[in-house]
């Protein structure tokens, strides 16, 4: 038997452990920076395959190494995220979330128990391949600074137990968007970076009888957010995607009361890192001289996010090739265009060659079609078998290549 059939073979022999796992931690998500007892139930899975995980990394992080012949000769990292969001679960399903308001509705139970499971497979095939594997189960996916940038911060990318540095990076996301049994590649940038505005708009409220003796607050946080528009539309390269959005204005006045404070709330998405800290000062000095040109004042603040999200180009071309040996050509589609989402593996990617795919979940005969962040979002659970078949197979390929 060559070794893509062995892989097949060992991720259908896995699959209800798998799906068991998947089932657990659906039943039982915890939110951003909180993973206690996912991290317990992850580390005790590890050892129970024979590998030594070493735990607590930026709070509840989990790295393990799985290692091959020749461990200290090359590596390569596969990450899974751990963390839910605070949703109410409106799914009528067995493994329903049991803590109230937490649900894993962007598919992490999925990422998590899939990287188990190719635990399992790598373990087991550690006498066919040269180098080590370096599992990264990682916390806080949905909350800023993101769990990324600070298992980054301790080291997990560096050398270490004499082995070699990571040299690249494979993460997979469920995709509601495309079928169960296929898969989706964009080489290149592919999800946006994402930052956060709170600006504060200030002046002297009053009666809305005597506008001439107030200063309009919210006059001039309407102008604000339509003047903000010119960032992108006059300001950034056509060439280069960008998007600035408010989805919030709290004015705490009345029919006759201008109010002495109006919060706007907003997010800027791009790809481009240079535009990014251009476009964050053009925010400030185009909010400050509307407040100001119009006899207020405002205060802004920007809450740095994550990065655009580049994969490698050649490796991801690599890896399109090998999910095209694993699943068939039918299989595997090209991602026609850049998404405006963002996630904190864009940390990686700013440091290691990174190749972020997705994992088609849905399936319309089932009316599985469901969005990511909703309460009934939910997967075609043969979407877990295949990828965890997948990124083992894409793993061992790009092993050897290096």
């Amino acid at each position: 038997m060559n070794l893509k059939d062995k892989v097949k073979e060992l991720a259908q022999k896995y699959s209800n452990e798998v799906l068991s796992d998947r089932r657990y931690l659906h039943a039982h998500p915890e939110l951003s920076f909180q993973e206690h007892n996912t991290a317990k139930f992850v580390a005790n899975k590890l050892k129970s395959i024979g590998l030594t995980p070493i735990e607590n990394i930026a709070g509840t992080g989990i790295t393990a190494l799985i290692e091959g012949k020749k461990p200290e000769s090359k590596t390569v990292a596969l990450r899974a995220d751990m963390d839910a969001l605070p949703i109410v679960e409106q799914n009528d399903v067995p493994y329903k979330s049991t803590n109230e308001g937490v649900m894993h509705a962007c598919g992490h139970d999925v990422h998590t128990s899939s990287l188990l499971g190719t635990a399992r497979i790598l373990n087991d095939l550690r006498g066919h391949f040269e180098g080590t594997f370096k599992l990264i189960f990682q916390p806080g996916e949905e909350m800023s600074p993101g769990g990324a940038s600070l298992m980054i911060k301790e080291n997990v990318l560096k050398a270490n137990l004499n082995k070699a540095a990571p040299r690249s990076i494979y993460a997979q996301h469920v995709a509601p968007f495309i079928e169960v049994g296929k898969v989706g590649f964009k080489p290149g940038p592919v999800l946006a970076s994402c930052d956060d505005i709170y600006i504060t708009v200030k002046g002297a409220g009053g009666h809305a009888g005597t506008p001439h003796e107030v200063v309009d607050t919210i006059l001039i946080a309407s102008q604000i957010v339509v003047s903000l528009q010119q960032i992108v539309s006059r300001n950034i390269p056509p060439h280069i995607p960008a998007v600035l959005s408010f989805g919030k204005i709290v004015g705490e006045g009345s029919t006759n009361i201008i109010p002495a404070e109006v919060k706007i709330e907003g997010t800027f998405r791009t790809f481009d890192e240079e535009w990014r800290k251009k476009a964050h000062e053009n925010i400030v000095r185009l909010a400050k001289a509307t407040a100001q040109g119009m006899g207020g004042d405002c205060e802004i603040e920007i809450e740095i996010g994550y990065p655009y999200l580049n994969n490698a180009i050649d490796f991801t071309e690599r890896s399109m090739v090998y999910a095209q040996e694993f699943l068939g050509k039918d299989k595997v589609e090209l991602l026609p265009n850049v998404i405006m989402g963002s996630e904190d593996f864009a940390f990686y990617s700013h440091h290691i060659d990174a190749c972020f795919y997705t994992l088609g979940v849905k399936n319309e005969a089932k009316n599985i079609t469901d969005g990511l962040h909703t309460p009934r979002f939910d997967i075609d659970e043969g979407a877990v078998e295949i990828g965890v078949g997948l990124m083992t197979w894409m793993g061992l390929c790009e092993l050897k290549q290096l």
